[in-house]
């Protein structure tokens, strides 16, 4: 950048309290009843800095509105002799929420889980306190378009950062001595429900509502357009206004390409059948402004999901007698086009890799294949002689019982596994292993450990219809003083492999529900709604299929990625937790809202499986991160099967 003058605010605003530097940048900002006085503007960087090695100058200008709301704006300007394009990330805002992960306590009231949607002229962020509570800030674009946005992160604190965010305007052409303007508007809100009230009435706003955004099968693509008319903040002390605003007809693009509509009372309503699989991209027109949604097409899911087992059994499946690793099912890489190990933790031949198994054996029990079977035969002889001590319950980390470490997460799996086993082969040997996989796993401390996919409902319930009923009231037991122990952290979550996390709030939601279902004791509804209410906090909405009820995650594409690339991961498998702790919450009272979500969160993970029945382990979102070109999905099919898995077993047969 040329140069770039900021200028703070005349007068105050009661709704915000404010603090600049020499240089007229904000370093703080804060609600002034807000008894933890979050700084909603923490960074590594200054809010406001503008990215650029273009010759542009700019002009920052904040100033409060009558409606109590804070607007900047950024004018950028060519004051060469020459044209100036912009490509991509050439230009960029930072807007420092502080998205990142220490101590529980400090999360919960002093950092945000920050939804980002740049969908051109109706792009917006959704900054939710992590804790909850009713002073949550939004912002609206009110001026331009925002193609993208990019992460610095701090790599020292490795998955605990989830950095600055750099926001992108749209592909620019200025001529000497032309200008471009972005500006926003910053508010207070209560929760999702008013940020989309007070974000849906800013004048010429576009908001979609869709039942979905990945469909399946025959599905249609519907959606629904509504048309911002006037601005409503309805927040504390803020002046509700409505301006005259009445939308014209607009245009919809799909792949560029023109499409019908219906255009009733100022909404746009569309039913489009594309034909086949892949993404479909809508612009919508109106009033000089340009919005965008984003859907994606998928085969019916019992074909995706019988392409996706036939892929693991015939590409991803290791058949070498003088190997440890035979019968195992490997990582895959889809650009060499070969099977990959290392004995190292995210790569290697076990852990999160069961998923593989568990799916193939879930699949089977509603699709019988002599051929699948007979590699899924194979693959238990590999787990019961490598991975799994059949005897006494213990798992160990990789291939020759390698125990480097002692990982209470690689429990669950297994016994998820032995369950799909036991419900295909009918064999209680499988049910009979799954307990002791349990028991090792609560006599190893289990019991303070917020493990992923313990089957506490389905492993109580499926040793009682077989009569076991000694070995389900002892897993009982060690459910119920680990529900307690749950509900005497409340939000005071214990750090895991990362500080904190959805895949922490997600098991703590999941297994307070399955308590509830097994016991029928309030107690464990009571301590689910809290912890269901955490969990929703972390659920994106934006009209993309990539983040819609999709989890917020940024370091899975680094541990388990051939890329090795930290950064927002939308999205990754993990988010299907989510719908597992919605799954069965209609009988707790005032939580139907989260099982009508299940199914959507469940289909937010879907993109991860191709055509081809190969797969990828994450899908990185950011254009850039740290200066990386990012926005891809990673080539490794390694351990994003257990997304599929819950989307079939919940959603699916």
């Amino acid at each position: 950048m040329k140069n770039v003058i900021y200028q703070r605010p005349a007068g105050t605003a009661g709704e915000f309290e404010l603090e600049w530097n020499d240089g007229g940048q904000l370093v703080s900002l804060a609600h002034p009843q807000d008894t933890a006085h979050m700084n909603w503007v923490k960074g590594k960087a200054l809010w406001g800095t503008v990215k650029s090695e273009l010759d542009l100058s700019a002009e920052v200008k904040a100033e409060f509105t009558e409606r109590g709301t804070l607007l900047e704006t950024y004018v950028f300007k060519n004051e060469t002799d020459f044209d100036i394009y912009t490509l991509g990330t050439d230009l960029g805002i930072y807007v420092t929420f502080p998205d990142f992960y220490t101590d529980a306590q400090i999360c919960m009231n002093s950092c945000c889980n920050t939804h980002i949607w740049c969908g051109g002229s109706s792009s917006y962020i959704c900054a939710l306190r992590m804790g909850g509570g009713n002073r949550n800030l939004g912002l609206v674009l009110t001026q331009g378009s925002l193609q993208g946005y990019s992460v610095e992160r701090d790599l020292e604190q490795r998955s605990n950062d989830r950095g600055d965010f750099i926001l992108h305007p749209e592909n620019l052409h200025l001529r000497p001595g032309e200008s471009y303007v972005i500006s926003w508007e910053l508010f207070w809100f209560q929760g999702k429900k008013e940020f989309e009230e007070i974000a849906g009435s800013c004048p010429g706003f576009v908001t979609i509502h869709a039942d979905h955004f990945l469909v399946l099968g025959e599905e249609p693509i519907c959606f629904r357009a509504s048309f911002g008319r006037g601005w409503l903040t309805n927040s504390p002390g803020c002046v509700k206004q409505a301006e005259a605003f009445s939308p014209e007809k607009p245009h919809i693009f799909r792949n560029g390409r023109e499409i019908p509509f219906v255009w009733e009372n100022g909404e746009a309503l569309v039913e489009d059948r594309p034909g086949t699989p892949g993404e479909y991209r809508y612009e919508i027109v109106s009033g000089g402004k340009r919005s965008r949604a984003v859907f994606l097409a998928c085969s019916d899911l019992r074909i995706l999901a019988e392409k996706r087992c036939r892929f693991i059994a015939e590409k991803q499946q290791c058949h070498d007698e003088k190997s440890h690793l035979d019968g195992a099912y490997l990582i895959y890489d889809t650009e060499e086009k070969q099977q990959y190990y290392s004995h190292r933790y995210d790569h290697d031949g076990g852990r999160e890799r069961v998923g593989m198994g568990a799916l193939l054996a879930l699949y089977l029990r509603h699709c019988p294949d002599p051929e699948l079977e007979k590699s899924l035969d194979f693959y238990m002889e590999y787990v019961t002689r490598e991975l799994f001590d059949t005897d006494t319950g213990e798992v160990f980390n990789d291939v020759c019982r390698n125990q480097d470490w002692k990982r209470l997460y690689n429990y669950p799996w297994i016994s998820l596994l032995c369950l799909e086993m036991f419900q295909l082969k009918k064999d209680a040997r499988f049910l009979e292993w799954a307990y002791r996989c349990l028991k090792a796993y609560y006599n190893d401390g289990g019991h303070h450990f917020y493990a992923i996919g313990i089957p506490m409902y389905e492993s109580v319930s499926l040793l009682r219809g077989q009569g076991m009923e000694k070995e389900a009231q002892e897993l009982l037991e060690c459910f119920r003083k680990h529900a307690d122990y749950i509900m005497e952290c409340g939000k005071n979550y214990p750090p895991h492999e990362v500080n904190y996390e959805q895949s922490i709030v997600a098991p703590a939601a999941a297994y307070l529900c399955d308590l509830y279902r097994l016991t029928g004791e309030e107690k464990y509804a009571q301590a689910a709604r809290i912890q269901l209410a955490v969990l929703d906090l972390f659920q994106g909405f934006q009209p993309d299929y990539h983040m819609n009820e999709v989890a917020i995650r940024h370091w899975d594409g680094y541990w388990f990625g051939k890329r090795e690339c930290y950064g927002d991961t939308f999205p990754h498998y993990w988010s299907a937790l989510s719908g597992v702790a919605y799954r069965d919450t209609e009988t707790i009272a005032g939580c139907p809202y989260y099982a009508r979500k299940a199914e959507k969160t469940f289909r937010g993970v879907l993109s991860m499986f191709m055509e081809d029945g190969s797969a990828s382990c994450a899908c990185v979102y950011p254009m850039r991160i740290n200066g990386r070109l990012a926005g891809f999905y990673d080539p490794w099919a390694n351990d994003q099967d257990w997304g599929l898995y819950f989307m079939l077993k919940y959603a699916g047969f």
